[in-house]
């Protein structure tokens, strides 16, 4: 129904905006990806789903049309209605998800808040032809490096070992990219966890 909208941004929250049109104020749900990129513009252009259920409508909004088309993508899972679609976009950005669905990254895809197991194999399943369809700048900044899906499944295993170990998942996540494209693909989850030691 609504494309998208366009006007004054009155509020600005993490997890929602307020849109002034024509003195109207909008109330738009929001992921924290859209949060970070809208900035302190005094005025803004979100991409919007509108969603409606027996006791509520609800307005969904996105900086980037391809975080839209991703996030329609995902409530078409059984399993995972909008709630979960946000918390998808907020714990990872467009292009890791992408890569998780594209790579059978299992473990990457239920760490977001709310998704099991085997929702997690539903949506890599579902969506893994789909999502190729989607043009999501760094999406495709892992193959281009020639990093593989035994080095997502790699990097995935160090990260969880980094984490047992103290680190926390940003840290952990943030020296384990610097070190994969430093030395390249191919590097064991021995030789990534050495690594991120020792820096």
């Amino acid at each position: 129904m609504y494309n998208y909208i366009s006007g004054k941004l009155v509020v600005k929250s993490p997890t929602y905006a307020v849109i002034d049109v024509a003195g109207i104020g909008y109330e738009v749900h929001i992921p924290l990806s859209t949060y970070a990129k809208i900035g302190d513009k005094e005025s803004c252009l979100l991409h919007t789903h509108f969603y409606v259920k027996e006791d509520a409508q609800l307005l969904y909004g996105f900086i980037e049309k391809p975080e839209k088309d991703l996030f329609l993508l995902l409530i078409s899972i059984s399993g995972i209605g909008p709630s979960t679609g946000l918390a998808f976009l907020s714990s990872l950005s467009a292009a890791e998800i992408k890569q998780a669905i594209q790579s059978d990254d299992v473990a990457t895809i239920q760490s977001v808040k709310g998704v099991g197991a085997k929702t997690a194999q539903r949506v890599i399943i579902e969506l893994k032809d789909k999502v190729s369809k989607l043009e999501i700048e760094g999406a495709e900044v892992a193959a281009v490096a020639g990093m593989t899906s035994d080095d997502q499944r790699n990097k995935q295993e160090a990260l969880e070992a980094l984490m047992q170990l103290g680190f926390s998942k940003p840290m952990a996540d943030r020296s384990l990219k610097t070190i994969m494209k430093k030395h390249g693909a191919g590097l064991s989850v021995e030789q990534l966890i050495k690594l991120a030691l020792k820096n």
